[in-house]
């Protein structure tokens, strides 16, 4: 199937039968891409997917991302596979090493060097999903097993900062930013990725961009709903570094600044909601991962995005 240019963001914590009402509503709209995050206190997202799978005909899937070092690969690869047998052609598996306080501190997992993980994760990941078996030894991982049937699932990884963003290029089919400025993405993280397919002699990986979304046309309402959703992200180092890196700088532990807000979030009435996000697109940006931040009337607000992305969507 051809890969949609936008698809909206399933993250925000709800049931697991609130989630897959939630996948057929867009469905039902036309929208052609749901995606949707492991974490804390989230339902599991690939199990969800399954069963949306088993109740959806059309719409695309995809993680964003699962965290690895939980989830040893050939765990999630078997996963894969389920939602690849009941949708075929509809997933995509991201993946990515999360955060230091989600992963140290909460689990008590050594992240070590977690670029490194990355790679040797999805070395494993792409030789049981694409050849149906895996001979690696690395540093984190020791994999010498067959699983038959290969599922040629797309892979890709979660990318912040340059390296991590030319690693997507060297092993990946595409890279998930988060709340990376637009402008970052196209002078900073697109030409990383073309340097990591140079390096590997691999195809074009797909650059999907993450944006939060208001739909309301007043700057106060935005910045307090986004400060909300968005502000804890500034707090973590990996992102203060990144916001940096794009001209905003940022100490780990202060808020985001309005000036960061204003920059990241997309908000006005439905008409410059849809502009802005369809003049998001190029530049070498791929695809673009929407994520509604709500305010007042959250289905209605779902609503209006949904007819807004279709119509993006084409």
């Amino acid at each position: 199937m051809d890969l949609p240019r936008i698809g909206l963001d399933l993250t925000e914590k709800q049931s697991a039968p609130g989630a897959i009402a939630a996948i057929q509503r867009a469905e039902a709209r036309g929208v052609p891409m749901i995606w949707s995050t492991t974490g804390r206190g989230a339902p599991d997202a690939t199990t969800i997917f399954a069963a949306a799978a088993a109740q959806t005909k059309t719409v695309a899937l995809g993680t964003a991302v699962v965290p690895t070092y939980p989830r040893h690969p050939s765990v999630l690869v078997t996963q894969a596979m389920v939602i690849d047998q009941l949708a075929p052609g509809r997933f995509r598996l991201g993946v990515g090493p999360s955060h230091r306080p989600s992963i140290e501190d909460a689990l008590g997992l050594d992240m070590g060097r977690p670029l490194d993980h990355l790679r040797e994760y999805v070395t494993v990941l792409r030789g049981l999903l694409w050849e149906g078996k895996s001979d690696f030894e690395g540093r984190y991982y020791s994999v010498h097993t067959s699983l038959g049937q290969p599922a040629r699932v797309p892979i890709y990884v979660s990318a912040l900062r340059q390296r991590a963003f030319q690693l997507a290029g060297e092993v990946a089919d595409g890279a998930i930013s988060w709340l990376c400025p637009v402008a970052y993405l196209r002078e900073t993280a697109a030409p990383a990725m073309r340097r990591g397919e140079a390096l590997a002699g691999r195809p074009p990986a797909r650059l999907v961009a993450h944006v939060p979304v208001v739909m309301s046309a007043d700057r106060a309402t935005m910045l307090a709903a986004a400060r909300q959703v968005v502000g804890g992200y500034a707090r973590l180092p990996f992102y203060a570094g990144m916001f940096t890196d794009a001209g905003y700088p940022t100490e780990p532990g202060d808020p985001a600044s309005d000036a960061l807000l204003d920059h990241l979030v997309v908000w006005g009435s439905d008409e410059q909601v849809h502009d802005r996000l369809a003049g998001t697109l190029g530049g070498g940006i791929d695809e673009l991962l929407v994520m509604l931040i709500k305010t007042g009337d959250p289905l209605g607000e779902e609503a209006r995005l949904l007819e807004v992305i279709v119509s993006i969507a084409g």
